[in-house]
């Protein structure tokens, strides 16, 4: 049987683009200019383009049409690690600070002189040590109101934890609502458990719950998506109003609510959680990557009784367990108060580097949180990101464009730049760096 036609076209198109034809920034035609030259369908001409998109060869760009991709870089660039040798790396968000490895250091002699070293070897209950359930329950309980440990499930991470309710809570085909921009580690799993995300419109990161309410009667939705304390990668902290106007629609249409609260550490101040303001519909998902250390894979989940039996399933069939080993390093540091420690002081290293960020790049156009180590840089109109990134990594600085964060069609043109690992006697000269690539992009 031959190819299906619109395969044909887009296979045609691909060996262009690899044979160097169609180089990297050419504008295609809209996909009703391309029907009409190949004398198809518009529908065909949709499906060839959709085509060379999944493959990785061409972008759609919000109000500019379709354009050529750069193929040395790839097109997972912000979700999949990559080689970065000599390369300052500002994709992914890798904070430190010259104590943590002597923080390390004093974690593993407390382990050593503890009495349960054995027990560390052995197999752990799947969703963690009871005492360190309640270990990290009760460290929560101020912010998140009493927690009770056989609803805290312990992960090997936040990413795990996300995967476990992929994994153990939906069915392939089912649809979640997201921000049109979000973590790029929940499109990975919904695409590798086969959900279909749902983009719904917001401002600066907080999803609007007017557009939440007409895809909800346009469609069948399952769950949404949010982060509404510190959004990645827009920085914004959602209102209690606004989330009390979601869960309103979450009751109303049944829909799940995943609190993904990464980030949440660093706002001091942040209105209720989900999870405090609607517990037996959310299911919120920790961790301590950012607040500790990237290395150190250990999250929770925390969620209504009525899920955790699934949730359960999932981590036995994903891990087993989390490392006793790690997840007696945390907790022993949230009993000492080195996880409290470390948060101010992730909190104060992000200050100061936003303060910079926003003296060299310009403080009106950037959007962040005022402690992230990290911030979004919006792109004048008719200025595209692809070749800013280029340009960058011919400089020896890897950054990301809005593609790998877009669950629309349409990407927005900015730069995402993550640079909370980046050395602070160097990070000014990374920001000058970067200003003066998208200057002579506008010239």
């Amino acid at each position: 049987m031959g190819k299906a036609r619109y395969i044909r076209l887009a296979d045609m198109l691909s060996t262009a683009i690899q044979e160097g034809k169609l180089t990297p920034g050419t504008k295609l035609p809209t996909h009703r200019a391309f029907a009409e030259q190949f004398n198809v369908a518009l529908a065909t001409a949709t499906r060839a383009y959709g085509e060379l998109e999944r493959r990785g060869l061409i972008v759609g760009e919000a109000g500019r049409g379709t354009f050529v991709r750069d193929l040395g870089l790839p097109p997972t660039l912000g979700v999949r690690q990559t080689a970065s040798d000599g390369l300052i790396d500002l994709v992914f968000n890798m904070p430190g600070d010259a104590a943590d490895a002597d923080m390390l250091r004093a974690g593993l002699r407390r382990l050593a002189a503890a009495g349960d070293l054995e027990a560390m070897l052995r197999y752990q209950p799947h969703g963690g040590r009871t005492h360190e359930r309640r270990i990290i329950a009760a460290s929560l309980a101020s912010t998140l109101g009493p927690i009770d440990p056989e609803c805290l499930l312990v992960t090997s991470g936040g990413q795990h934890g996300l995967a476990t309710i992929a994994l153990g809570l939906f069915q392939r085909g089912e649809r979640i609502a997201t921000d049109t921009l979000t973590y790029p580690g929940f499109k990975s799993v919904a695409a590798l458990q086969g959900l279909e995300i749902v983009p719904v419109e917001g401002r600066g990161g907080v999803m609007d719950p007017d557009d939440l309410e007409r895809q909800c009667r346009a469609r069948k939705l399952r769950a949404v998506y949010l982060m509404p304390t510190v959004h990645n990668p827009l920085g914004a902290v959602m209102n209690e109003a606004t989330r009390l106007r979601l869960i309103e629609i979450a009751r109303t249409h049944d829909l799940l609510l995943i609190e993904d609260a990464a980030y949440t550490f660093l706002e001091p101040d942040p209105p209720p959680s989900l999870i405090a303001l609607a517990p037996e519909r959310t299911v919120y998902v920790g961790g301590f990557s950012k607040s500790l250390a990237t290395g150190l894979r250990l999250g929770y989940l925390i969620a209504a009784a009525t899920h955790t039996d699934r949730l359960l399933e999932a981590i036995r069939a994903t891990t087993w367990n989390a490392p006793a080993l790690i997840s007696g390093l945390v907790t022993g540091w949230v009993e000492d108060g080195t996880l409290a420690g470390s948060e101010e002081t992730r909190r104060r290293d992000g200050a100061e580097r936003q303060r910079l960020c926003r003296t060299v790049l310009g403080g009106s156009s950037v959007l962040s949180h005022r402690y992230a180590g990290f911030a979004w840089l919006p792109l004048d109109k008719g200025v595209r990101s692809e070749p800013i990134v280029t340009r960058l990594k011919e400089q020896g600085v890897l950054a990301s464009g809005a593609e790998p964060f877009a669950t629309t069609i349409a990407v927005p043109q900015a730069l995402r730049l993550a640079f909370g690992g980046v050395p602070k006697d160097e990070l000014k000269g990374v920001f000058q760096t970067v200003r003066e690539a998208v200057e002579e992009a506008l010239i």
